[in-house]
């Protein structure tokens, strides 16, 4: 005698014997397909975060993408072992599009050799020196950078505001610190 089960009871049963442990030589193999890939996934994601959080500011602004005028800014300016260092530094990143705002002409004249004390002065108004995670910014009026100067901090509508610029992305873990994603490039008076 046969007996016929719907594709929904088989899969209960299946997911019921893979739950319950008796999931292994005996295995139907899409099952154990399905649960290699499952597997897979998510140890792909918890390895993914780990590397993420394990690179410096420097090499996940780099791996980020968004970041090129930043990179090319930060090694014109001589400050790639510095960002690479200890720290811990929080950066506030301008992404390329931000630095895109800029007048014509800006970045290249920034990124001249002759020009490279002035570069110096805006990167480090970017860094504060510390991990200070968005929970924290919210509650500034201002924070002091590694230029000298203090930049003003509010949150207007629910988003966090640094000088002009809009943080578009925070949080993002580094082994020596954390970058939130600006809008804008700011400028020290």
């Amino acid at each position: 005698m046969r007996y016929l089960i719907s594709g929904t009871v088989a899969a209960a049963v299946v997911a019921t014997l893979v739950a319950g442990g008796l999931a292994g030589a005996d295995e139907c193999p899409i099952a154990k397909q399905q649960r290699l890939a499952r597997e897979a996934a998510a140890g792909h994601v918890q390895t993914v975060a780990y590397r993420a959080a394990e690179a410096d500011i420097v090499d996940t602004a780099v791996a980020a993408g968004d970041f090129t005028t930043l990179v090319a800014a930060v090694k014109a300016a001589g400050l790639v072992e510095t960002l690479k260092g200890e720290g811990p530094f929080t950066v506030f990143a301008p992404t390329d599009a931000a630095f895109g705002k800029l007048p014509a002409g800006t970045v290249e004249t920034l990124l001249k050799p002759e020009n490279k004390e002035k570069l110096v002065g805006i990167l480090t108004y970017h860094v504060v020196p510390g991990k200070v995670m968005a929970a924290d910014v919210v509650k500034l009026s201002e924070a002091k950078t590694v230029q000298g100067k203090a930049a003003t901090i509010k949150v207007e509508d629910g988003t966090v505001m640094v000088d002009n610029a809009k943080v578009i992305k925070a949080d993002i873990p580094c082994s020596n610190g954390v970058i939130h994603v600006i809008d804008a490039v700011i400028l020290p008076e």
